[in-house]
Protein backbone atom coordinates (compact mmCIF):
# COMPACT_ATOMS: atom_id res chain seq x y z
CA UNK A 1 0.00 0.00 0.00
CA UNK A 2 1.36 3.05 -0.95
CA UNK A 3 1.43 6.40 1.20
CA UNK A 4 -0.95 8.11 -0.60
CA UNK A 5 -3.21 5.70 -0.17
CA UNK A 6 -2.97 5.86 3.48
CA UNK A 7 -3.51 9.42 3.83
CA UNK A 8 -6.80 8.86 1.65
CA UNK A 9 -7.72 6.27 4.59
CA UNK A 10 -6.30 8.81 7.29
CA UNK A 11 -8.64 11.78 6.00
CA UNK A 12 -11.35 9.11 5.64
CA UNK A 13 -11.92 7.91 8.86
CA UNK A 14 -9.85 10.38 10.89
CA UNK A 15 -13.50 11.62 12.40
CA UNK A 16 -14.93 8.40 13.10
CA UNK A 17 -12.30 6.71 14.70
CA UNK A 18 -11.72 9.98 16.65
CA UNK A 19 -15.39 10.50 17.46
CA UNK A 20 -15.08 6.12 18.77
CA UNK A 21 -11.99 7.23 20.39
CA UNK A 22 -13.43 9.96 22.34
CA UNK A 23 -16.66 8.03 23.23
CA UNK A 24 -14.19 5.70 24.85
CA UNK A 25 -11.69 8.10 26.74
CA UNK A 26 -13.95 11.05 27.73
CA UNK A 27 -11.18 13.51 27.11
CA UNK A 28 -10.34 15.73 23.92
CA UNK A 29 -6.67 15.28 24.48
CA UNK A 30 -6.62 11.12 25.32
CA UNK A 31 -9.11 10.69 22.31
CA UNK A 32 -6.52 12.44 19.93
CA UNK A 33 -3.53 9.97 20.93
CA UNK A 34 -5.82 7.20 20.98
CA UNK A 35 -6.36 7.79 17.20
CA UNK A 36 -3.02 8.92 16.47
CA UNK A 37 -1.84 5.74 18.26
CA UNK A 38 -4.68 3.82 16.16
CA UNK A 39 -3.29 5.24 12.37
CA UNK A 40 0.05 4.54 13.45
CA UNK A 41 -1.13 0.68 14.85
CA UNK A 42 -2.87 0.80 11.59
CA UNK A 43 0.39 1.54 9.63
CA UNK A 44 2.22 -0.76 11.03
CA UNK A 45 -0.24 -4.05 10.32
CA UNK A 46 -2.07 -2.74 7.23
CA UNK A 47 -0.40 -5.80 5.48
CA UNK A 48 -2.15 -8.09 7.58
CA UNK A 49 -5.56 -6.23 6.99
CA UNK A 50 -7.53 -9.19 5.44
CA UNK A 51 -10.54 -7.37 4.53
CA UNK A 52 -13.12 -9.41 6.16
CA UNK A 53 -14.22 -6.42 7.77
CA UNK A 54 -14.50 -2.28 6.62
CA UNK A 55 -11.45 -0.35 7.24
CA UNK A 56 -13.46 1.70 9.76
CA UNK A 57 -14.84 -0.86 11.27
CA UNK A 58 -11.12 -2.85 11.60
CA UNK A 59 -9.80 0.78 12.47
CA UNK A 60 -12.41 0.87 15.11
CA UNK A 61 -11.35 -2.26 16.51
CA UNK A 62 -7.60 -1.60 17.04
CA UNK A 63 -8.52 1.83 19.35
CA UNK A 64 -11.04 -0.23 21.59
CA UNK A 65 -8.35 -2.94 21.97
CA UNK A 66 -5.72 -0.42 22.43
CA UNK A 67 -7.49 1.96 24.96
CA UNK A 68 -8.95 -1.34 26.88
CA UNK A 69 -5.08 -2.53 26.75
CA UNK A 70 -4.31 1.13 28.52
CA UNK A 71 -6.85 0.91 30.55
CA UNK A 72 -5.44 -2.46 32.30
CA UNK A 73 -2.42 -0.87 32.99
CA UNK A 74 -4.19 1.96 35.03
CA UNK A 75 -4.57 1.47 38.73
CA UNK A 76 -7.55 1.47 40.62
CA UNK A 77 -7.37 4.60 42.80
CA UNK A 78 -6.13 6.58 38.64
CA UNK A 79 -9.85 5.19 37.98
CA UNK A 80 -11.39 6.64 40.48
CA UNK A 81 -9.97 9.94 39.59
CA UNK A 82 -10.68 9.99 36.08
CA UNK A 83 -14.26 8.84 36.37
CA UNK A 84 -14.78 12.22 39.04
CA UNK A 85 -12.70 14.56 36.50
CA UNK A 86 -15.37 16.93 35.00
CA UNK A 87 -14.52 18.10 31.40
CA UNK A 88 -13.53 21.75 32.53
CA UNK A 89 -14.45 25.48 34.45
CA UNK A 90 -18.19 26.04 34.86
CA UNK A 91 -19.59 28.43 32.27
CA UNK A 92 -23.24 30.41 31.36
CA UNK A 93 -25.87 28.86 33.14
CA UNK A 94 -27.18 27.33 30.36
CA UNK A 95 -23.81 25.64 29.66
CA UNK A 96 -23.63 24.51 32.78
CA UNK A 97 -27.09 22.43 32.58
CA UNK A 98 -25.99 21.14 29.48
CA UNK A 99 -23.18 20.27 30.76
CA UNK A 100 -24.66 18.16 33.43
CA UNK A 101 -27.33 16.78 31.02
CA UNK A 102 -24.51 15.69 28.91
CA UNK A 103 -22.47 13.78 31.79
CA UNK A 104 -25.44 12.29 32.88
CA UNK A 105 -26.02 10.94 29.71
CA UNK A 106 -22.39 9.76 29.58
CA UNK A 107 -22.72 8.33 33.20
CA UNK A 108 -25.66 6.36 31.61
CA UNK A 109 -23.70 4.95 28.95
CA UNK A 110 -20.83 4.04 30.92
CA UNK A 111 -22.72 2.44 34.00
CA UNK A 112 -24.43 0.14 30.88
CA UNK A 113 -22.84 -3.47 31.33
CA UNK A 114 -20.99 -4.61 28.41
CA UNK A 115 -21.56 -5.36 25.28
CA UNK A 116 -24.48 -2.63 25.33
CA UNK A 117 -22.12 -0.05 26.00
CA UNK A 118 -20.12 -0.97 23.25
CA UNK A 119 -22.39 -1.13 20.80
CA UNK A 120 -24.05 1.73 21.82
CA UNK A 121 -20.64 3.74 21.40
CA UNK A 122 -20.09 2.07 18.34
CA UNK A 123 -23.22 2.61 16.61
CA UNK A 124 -23.95 6.22 18.23
CA UNK A 125 -20.43 8.04 18.35
CA UNK A 126 -18.27 5.76 15.36
CA UNK A 127 -21.63 5.67 13.57
CA UNK A 128 -21.00 2.42 12.35
CA UNK A 129 -23.32 0.08 10.76
CA UNK A 130 -25.31 -2.57 12.27
CA UNK A 131 -23.30 -5.05 10.34
CA UNK A 132 -19.69 -3.43 11.14
CA UNK A 133 -20.43 -3.86 14.70
CA UNK A 134 -21.69 -7.46 14.72
CA UNK A 135 -18.33 -8.21 12.44
CA UNK A 136 -16.62 -6.71 15.50
CA UNK A 137 -17.66 -9.08 17.88
CA UNK A 138 -18.15 -11.81 15.59
CA UNK A 139 -22.10 -12.09 15.94
CA UNK A 140 -24.76 -11.05 13.21
CA UNK A 141 -25.67 -7.61 12.08
CA UNK A 142 -29.49 -8.65 14.01
CA UNK A 143 -28.19 -9.33 17.24
CA UNK A 144 -25.92 -5.88 17.34
CA UNK A 145 -29.12 -4.31 16.45
CA UNK A 146 -30.86 -5.82 19.17
CA UNK A 147 -28.27 -5.20 21.52
CA UNK A 148 -27.97 -1.46 20.71
CA UNK A 149 -32.11 -1.25 20.99
CA UNK A 150 -31.82 -2.71 24.31
CA UNK A 151 -29.01 -0.55 25.53
CA UNK A 152 -30.56 2.74 24.06
CA UNK A 153 -33.89 1.56 26.59
CA UNK A 154 -31.68 1.10 29.72
CA UNK A 155 -30.23 4.71 28.75
CA UNK A 156 -34.06 5.88 28.38
CA UNK A 157 -35.06 4.29 31.67
CA UNK A 158 -32.02 5.60 33.43
CA UNK A 159 -33.04 9.47 32.43
CA UNK A 160 -36.55 8.76 33.56
CA UNK A 161 -35.61 8.15 36.97
CA UNK A 162 -34.25 11.11 39.03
Amino acid sequence: MSEQDFEKIYRQYFDPVYRYALSLTRDEQQAEELTQETFFKALQSIDGFRGESSVQTWLCSIARNRFLSEQRKKKPEELETLAEQSDGAAGPEERAIERAESLRLHRAIHELPEPYREVFSLRVFAQLGFREIGALFGKTDNWACVVYHRARDQIRKKEDTP
